[in-house]
């Protein structure tokens, strides 16, 4: 194998397949970047056996060839090439050694094999349909906040996407919750999602998802099927496999009866409720909110004495009530509201969870529990 590239053109898809690789493997190939030269171009595959990116780039292909080179060394030599410099791999025979040049640097690089690189089969994904960059963002930034990290519950570890109705209309719904907070929002059911299969979409795929919509515009095309789930760009393509498990009926822990609403400007809450939080205990994070008429009082306490107090006009008619909330959690929420808009509370008590809600969005609900204070 010998191309030639620019340095830009493969530090970016680098960047991108290294982020995969899992730094602590006992698998040696699994460190590796397997990388395909023909026809003009390079494709890129790295995997960690339960997800793997390949992403294509234009380039100078003299031979075509493949090989596989520590992901993570390649992706340190390509950033620390100089700006516009050329980048020549080559790979002579089997001598078991790539060869990097650019001007004047020269590294060489230890390969492994090409046929011990594991690839993801290549299940056949039944489902299939296109969403915009901007729905798929709305999608994990109003959930993915929720996700657990408690590893025993481990159903809970990802975003569950699903289809249901709302409305006596057909959604595409996304929910995550770690038993303290849940987040759900939805969005019309794109064109060939009926009948999809109800997924758990991993933490770590979510987070590389993510970090792939961020450079793209376009649409992401989507295929799905019971175990694995595939997102494509204009040129990436990810495959991850779902977290088998249950999610729980997260239907139930959304309260119908909460009857005290009271309306807030979420930019100045969040930057009172962050105030007053700067005392709170690291472990608890807890914040009372007081609310009688059109004045909310939110209140902190520490250990050593120490006590923060602070008072805004809110839009709230019903019954005079305190309760408290973990305030990392509370900001969390009130993030997915724009700052210029007004959150919603829907309260009972304050041993009941509380619904809130961004007046300007019908499509996100998000429910808290409370914690005593």
């Amino acid at each position: 194998m010998k191309i030639t590239i620019d340095r830009a053109a493969l530090l970016k898809p680098l960047a991108h397949v290294q982020s995969v690789v899992e730094r602590r493997n006992t698998i040696p190939i699994l460190a590796n970047v397997l990388l395909q030269a023909k026809e003009g171009r390079v494709s890129l595959t790295a995997t960690d056996m339960d997800m793997d990116v390949v992403e294509s780039v234009a380039c100078s292909v003299e031979q075509p060839g493949s090989a596989t080179v520590p992901a993570l060394t390649l992706y340190e030599i390509a950033r620390k090439l100089q700006d516009g410099s050329e980048v020549e791999l080559t790979v002579a025979g089997d001598s078991g050694r790539m060869a990097i040049r650019a001007g004047r640097s020269n590294f060489s690089l230890p390969t492994l094999p090409v046929e011990e690189f594991p690839a993801l089969s290549g299940d056949e994904l039944t489902t299939n349909f296109v969403l915009s960059a901007a729905d798929a963002k709305t999608l994990i930034d109003r959930t993915r906040f929720a996700i657990s990290t408690e590893e025993t519950r481990y159903y809970l570890n990802g975003i569950y996407l699903h289809e249901t109705q709302a409305n006596g209309m057909a959604v595409l719904r996304a929910v995550a919750t770690d038993g303290h907070r849940l987040a759900r929002v939805q969005m019309p059911l794109p064109e060939g999602a009926s009948g999809m299969p109800s997924v758990i979409v991993p933490r770590k795929a979510v987070t590389e998802i993510r970090k792939l919509i961020d450079e793209t515009d376009g649409d992401v095309q989507i295929g799905l099927s019971e175990n694995k789930l595939r997102f494509a760009f204009a040129d990436t393509v990810m495959t991850t496999k779902l977290i088998d498990g249950t999610f729980p009926d997260y239907e139930r822990v959304i309260p119908a009866g909460n009857d005290k609403i009271m309306r807030v400007d979420c930019g100045s809450f969040k930057k009172a409720v962050d105030r007053v939080a700067t005392i709170s205990t690291e472990k608890s994070r807890s914040v009372k909110l007081a609310v009688t008429n059109g004045t909310l009082t939110l209140s902190a306490n520490s250990p050593d004495n120490a006590q923060a107090t602070e008072e805004m006009d809110v839009e709230y008619g019903a019954a005079s009530m305190e309760i408290g909330f973990n305030s990392r959690y509370l900001l969390d929420i009130a993030d997915q509201v724009d700052d210029g808009g007004k959150a919603v509370f829907q309260m009972a008590d304050a041993a009941s969870p509380t619904i809130v809600t961004d007046e300007a969005d019908d499509g996100a609900l998000y429910v808290l529990m409370p914690m005593r204070v």
